[in-house]
């Protein structure tokens, strides 16, 4: 099935590809599509429909073929159509059971009659019989098969930047970035196909002159020093300020452009008419481009179906390559083309006048077409079925309209009108700096196509300041170049109108009769448009469908909202390269050296333990634990968020942004700080401190240190107080420093005054410690008598050194992340994130000591009234397990189960070393939520374990440990 050479051809004929497709050997040539190299072996089964499994071949081999999506080892869904070929690809057909040609599935074709359209919807109403339709659905639906194996694949992004970015590579484009490279702007043309030019290149009519036409096109484009030109590029999408990503094999570029030319012309429609889904039924321009392209006879005997001029010229490219064309069969009864049909007349061909193909005869097996059956066809829709004529063919091509690949135009806010003159919906109204030329303008005659990419590219330029705009009037098309209703009704149905979702005429009909007549909600409905191709050969026909059904207009019908992205991306290219941001504390080093296993804490790398020879990680973590309560302990806390606020409105500031009161708060004193969004769920805690009047210093937590940040700026500039912030969260380093021997520690190494007396617990103060200026706080997050010593980042490795050289004698110790996380619980801390989510309220986690309702203003003060006023659904409580306990131990994220429904979950557990005993924290119906009861835990095998609540802080209930020195610690 392949021709010899063509000019133009994309193949290399002097590089062969093997391959295998469905387990068999074939052998293609680089620059082969996979679906094109099949086809020249002779293969017209390519795939299933997604349906019924019923056999499918090529029908655009334009980038959407639903019917040739295959799978390439771990590749899933590769678009044959596009898809170059490649050595040693070993091809599968994606959605079948037990291959393509003994696909169990093919059963389901028999039973269509039994799957109405919104037969999903309404099996699933069906409460009993529910898990049944899940489990029958999750088997029979999905493309390909996922490889968990699969390794990363890592792309990088680029940024771009032009003055005029043209879309779409055909006449229009090209013509476009010339005049507006001309003019002085520079150019970048994007366009998806393997090679510019457009249906030029491949709709020849049998001749050469448009394939040399546009050939001199391009070689002036790629000449010009202000144009680049980027093929096998999608333009995927548009965003505000003519943010374009351009998607390649390789990459995603973010293209900001100063004005954007929409040159991408149309789709192909197919015609609607029995078993129009048969190997062998093709659009005109996938013909034309397997012959141009790829060198590839599309069928040997051919029956053409047309409604415009590209018809009669796919029938000449058809006889110009030795393809019998056994008639052709146009919709209308009169047209404008007689030199064109005098041609194919001239070729022995006949022409049927206002007659339709009434259904695709399949061959015996099923797999292919057998002949066309044509009938009179009138022009109000309707085919004589009565009066029919056999034209026996292997293969049915249709040029029979177009729809406009308007999506980016949608996108960018166009307002569009439907055109009786050319059948499909052109601009109306572009958005600033937004142009459109070409066939998606509705302009098909080639000079006008050209005339109409100069006037773009020319006003586009002029956009920006380069040239002057052009006076350019449209001028009206001689004839429309789609079909009004090209859609045959048949008694059998299988006339499709969505080849992704297998959708058939009758299945809009039923739609429309149970009350889905809006094009929102038949789409919804229908899964019209929903499949793979995105509505690319199916929306056009589904509109004009749903227009006749309820006696409108296509213009009054309208379209479906088109969103990004407006082709298939790899996610792999979304995600970018995959790689992590990490932060290193300045104490990183030290870390290191004492043999630190370091976790992630949002970006930064924190201990999570400390190592020690011979012991197991629950063991190093419970040693940290036990150094910390009985001796002294020192962590790295210089992830937190660290911020300043001076002047006149700060206390004001604080109180607008707290739930707590900061006015009153004493200088040289610190107090718990919690933070709500607007609908009253906490999203972040710290600590605020008073250094002076006008002067606060307070800390977040780690993973809300930049986001806060963010948004206190955010707020300062809405309020206009006057205050200024400072983000110190890298400038300073923070060690605490806790335990009962932490004032011994730090004595010898400050001036200051450590008795409670002079400072007492929550107080701040500014001193020196070993030489280094430093902020000291007498706060206690581990339960234990604590500072935390907050010094420039610079001096963070000289501060840690010289406690722990002090500490030496007390037996310090440094302690990570799950120790810290241990010591908290036995106190009955949360952690936000963990024991919150995003719905908690200081209602629910038990913070109502900390929430000033009486405050003028605080954000989330308004939803949290109101949320005052209902009755709790949950409350954060502590509970514990007996003290004997020795069974599978719950974990965080288990329900608690209350007569069989579920009455909360577990948000922290952990064994407490200090109490001995199982210990958590966990949300629970507030009727549970009382001492000494009792809760039940389901486990993951289904088991139930018992808990009684208990009051916290588990440890320490009157912070007594916390009150040390009560007298001054010698030096």
């Amino acid at each position: 099935m392949r021709f010899k050479s063509i000019p133009g051809e994309w193949i290399d004929r002097s590089a062969e590809v093997d391959f295998q497709f469905e387990g068999k050997h074939y052998r293609g040539y680089r620059g082969d599509s996979i679906s094109s190299a099949l086809w020249a072996a002779d293969v017209r089964m390519l795939g299933r429909s997604f349906k019924y499994h019923r056999p499918r071949g090529i029908l655009s081999l334009a980038n959407h073929d639903i019917n040739a999506l295959m799978q390439d080892g771990q590749r899933l869904n590769v678009r044959a159509d596009v898809e170059p070929l490649a050595a040693q690809q070993q091809l599968t057909s994606v959605n079948t059971f037990g291959g393509l040609q003994a696909d169990s599935g093919r059963w389901l074709n028999h039973l269509a009659k039994f799957l109405p359209v919104g037969f999903y919807y309404k099996a699933f109403h069906t409460k009993a019989l529910f898990p049944l339709w899940e489990r029958l659905f999750r088997r029979l639906t999905g493309l390909g098969k996922l490889d968990f194996d699969t390794p990363h694949i890592r792309t990088p992004k680029d940024y771009d930047f032009c003055d005029v970015l043209v879309i779409g590579a055909g006449y229009s484009g090209l013509n476009a970035a010339l005049a507006a490279a001309d003019a002085g702007a520079t150019v970048v043309i994007v366009d998806e196909n393997a090679r510019a030019g457009g249906s030029a290149a491949y709709q020849r009519a049998g001749k050469a002159d448009s394939y040399t036409q546009i050939n001199a096109l391009l070689n002036s484009v790629v000449k010009h020093p202000r144009i680049r030109l980027f093929t096998s590029t999608v333009a995927a999408a548009y965003y505000a300020d003519h943010w374009i990503p351009l998607v390649d094999e390789q990459k995603m570029t973010k293209m900001r452009a100063g004005s954007v030319v929409v040159a991408t012309g149309v789709f192909e429609q197919p015609a609607v008419f029995h078993n129009n889904d048969l190997p062998g039924v093709m659009l005109a321009s996938a013909a034309q481009r397997l012959i141009y392209r790829y060198a590839v006879q599309p069928m040997r005997s051919a029956v053409v179906l047309t409604a415009n001029a590209d018809g009669y010229r796919a029938a000449l490219d058809l006889v110009a390559l030795g393809v019998n064309v056994a008639a052709v069969i146009d919709m209308r009864s009169n047209h404008q083309q007689p030199v064109l049909a005098a041609e194919i007349r001239a070729s022995g061909i006949s022409i049927f006048q206002a007659h339709c193909i009434l259904e695709a005869e399949a061959t015996a097996d099923g797999n292919g077409v057998a002949a066309a059956i044509i009938s009179p066809f009138d022009t109000e829709g309707n085919a004589d079925a009565a009066s029919t004529l056999r034209i026996p063919c292997d293969g049915i091509v249709m040029s029979v309209g177009w729809a406009p690949t308007a999506n980016l135009l949608y996108q960018a806010g166009t307002r569009m009108r439907f055109a009786d003159d050319v059948q499909q919906f052109v601009p109306e109204q572009l958005p600033d700096g937004v142009f459109a030329c070409g066939r998606v303008n509705g302009v098909y005659d080639t000079a006008r196509k050209l005339l109409d990419g100069e006037r773009a590219g020319r006003d586009a330029a002029a956009h920006l300041g380069f040239g002057s705009a052009s006076s350019a009037i449209a001028i009206a098309e001689t004839e429309s170049p789609s079909h009004a209703w090209p859609v045959v009704a048949h008694p059998k149905g299988k006339n499709f109108i969505d080849f992704d979702e297998d959708l058939q005429l009758k299945d809009f009909e039923n739609a429309v009769q149970e009350g889905f007549d809006n094009i929102e909600l038949l789409k919804r409905y229908t899964t019209v448009g929903m499949g793979p191709s995105q509505g690319k050969h199916s929306n056009m026909n589904a509109l004009r469908i749903l227009a006749r059904l309820t006696h409108k207009s296509p213009g009054q019908v309208g379209t479906t909202t088109a969103r990004p992205f407006f082709h298939p991306v790899p996610l792999s290219h979304l995600a970018g390269r995959g790689f992590s941001p990490e932060r290193l504390t300045p104490l990183h080093q030290q870390h290191q050296q004492l043999g630190a296993v370091f976790m992630p804490a949002g970006v930064w790398q924190r201990p999570e333990y400390y190592a020690q020879s011979g012991q197991s990680r629950i063991e190093c973590i419970r040693g940290e634990v036990a150094a910390v309560r009985n001796q002294v302990g020192m962590i790295d806390v210089g992830t937190l968020g660290k911020i300043e606020i001076y002047g006149p409105d700060a206390a004001e500031f604080l109180e607008r942004v707290y739930i707590s009161r900061y006015a009153n708060l004493k200088v040289g004193m610190t107090r718990y700080a919690i933070m709500c969004d607007e609908s009253g769920v906490i999203i972040d805690d710290g600590v605020v401190a008073r250094l002076g009047e006008q002067h606060f210093y307070f800390t977040t937590t780690t993973s809300g240190a930049a986001p806060i940040y963010r948004e206190l700026t955010r707020l300062n500039t809405m309020w206009q107080l006057d205050c200024g912030l400072v983000n110190l969260t890298g400038a300073m380093a923070a060690i605490n420093l806790a335990g009962p021997k932490a004032a011994e520690v730090l004595a010898p190494l400050t001036e200051l005054n450590l008795a409670l007396t002079e400072f007492p617990y929550m107080g701040i103060r500014e001193t020196v410690v070993a030489g280094i200026p430093a902020r000291l706080m007498r706060v206690g997050f581990v339960g234990e008598l604590g500072y935390e010593i907050h010094v420039p980042a610079s001096y963070a490795d000289a501060l840690w050194q010289a406690l722990w050289k002090s500490g030496q004698a007390h037996s310090i110790r440094a302690f990570g992340v799950e120790a810290q996380r241990l010591l908290r619980l036995e106190k009955g801390h949360i952690i936000i994130g963990q024991d919150t989510d995003g719905l908690t309220t200081p209602l629910q986690a038990n913070l109502n000591w900390a929430l000033k309702m009486d405050k003028p203003f605080f954000i989330g003060q308004r939803s949290l009234q109101i949320v005052a006023q209902q009755p709790l659904q949950q409350k954060l409580t502590g509970f514990v397990l007996a003290a004997d306990y020795n069974g599978t131990v719950p974990q965080e994220c288990h329900l608690i189960i209350e007569q069989g429904d579920i009455a909360g979950r577990i948000t922290s557990i952990a064994w407490s070393p200090s109490l001995q005993r199982h210990i958590g924290l966990a949300f629970v119906r507030p009727d549970l939520a009382v001492e000494n009861g009792v809760i039940s835990i389901r486990l993951s095998d289904g088991s139930m374990v018992s808990a009684l609540i208990h009051a916290t802080p588990f440890y320490d209930p009157k912070n007594s440990r916390q009150q040390y020195p009560a007298q001054e610690v010698a030096a």
